[in-house]
């Protein structure tokens, strides 16, 4: 998968410049011109965009990891810290004024990787709201039994390939966590990409998103991390179906673009759980 995929299925639904709502349904964007490519300058240095300074969602995927050494404590502190720190972890959604738009989804990852035992998906408009969520948990007893083993960060917007395509990226909400699992994957293009014509690329993503189409029981959330974190996209897919999944990325190993393809992992196979549900994985 790479810059541009979507929201039925996989071209692109959640790069926008619309905001995540916590719940509801997805806007329809209007309908794009077919057969132009959207953005011909990307580096802006022949029409000499202005830069946008529009307020757009910060979207952080945390990763944690539980010492075993929190396994042996008695049962009753263990359930103790559990919910200290489950108190900690919603009261940064239930405390937030509303107008912050605060969302907060959780995961388990026990038994699936040796490196991470859950994840919590978070997007705010302030990257100091991510700070703030994880200095409550820091300020709780389990934390300090939690390593953070990897942390991604990324910011919301539309891609410049979907709106040429018909019945493409025209979901204007992220809607996070919709499906069962989240597959999630930092990514990052060769250099070679950006060497190509605006027209190369955007005829590679027209293939990868026609490849994409039969796949409509996967959703993409891509994000974008350029200046902000070490990948240049996040790339997160919510689905009920693995099997789909691991399909759709066979397939898409054969497309064009995917020989561009720099880095797409590691990757992480998400169950979403509530977070008390999470919490009991883990002792």
């Amino acid at each position: 998968m790479s810059e541009g995929s979507t929201d039925r299925p996989i071209p692109d639904a959640s790069t926008s410049a619309a905001p995540v709502q916590p719940s509801g349904p997805s806007v329809a964007a209007p309908k794009a011109k077919r057969g132009r490519t959207v953005d011909l300058d990307p580096s802006g240095q022949v029409t000499g965009r202005e830069p946008d300074r529009a307020m757009r969602q910060f979207l952080s995927y945390a990763f944690y990891k539980l010492d075993p050494a929190f396994r042996r404590l008695p049962h009753a502190e263990r359930e103790e810290m559990k919910a200290e720190f489950l108190a900690a972890a919603e009261a940064w959604v239930e405390e937030a004024e509303a107008v912050k738009g605060l969302i907060q989804r959780s995961y388990s990852l026990v038994g699936i990787r040796d490196d991470v035992d859950f994840m919590l998906w978070r997007i705010a408009f302030d990257v100091n709201d991510f700070q703030d969520a994880q200095a409550r948990l820091n300020r709780t007893r389990l934390m300090g039994y939690l390593h953070q083993s990897a942390t991604y960060l990324a910011m919301q917007k539309r891609s410049q390939y979907v709106n040429r395509i018909q019945g493409s990226g025209h979901g204007l909400e992220i809607l996070p966590g919709q499906g069962k699992y989240l597959f999630i994957y930092p990514f990052i293009k060769t250099r070679a990409w950006y060497d190509l014509t605006p027209y190369a690329r955007q005829g590679m993503m027209d293939e990868h998103i026609y490849a994409s189409e039969p796949f409509k029981g996967v959703r993409i959330n891509t994000s974008y991390s350029y200046g902000i974190d070490d990948q240049e996209f996040v790339v997160s897919f919510d689905s009920d179906y693995p099997q789909e999944f691991v399909d759709l990325v066979h397939r898409l190993r054969y497309t064009e673009a995917s020989n561009y393809t720099l880095q797409d992992t590691p990757m992480y196979t998400c169950v979403k759980k509530e977070l008390p549900a999470v919490l009991a994985d883990l002792a």
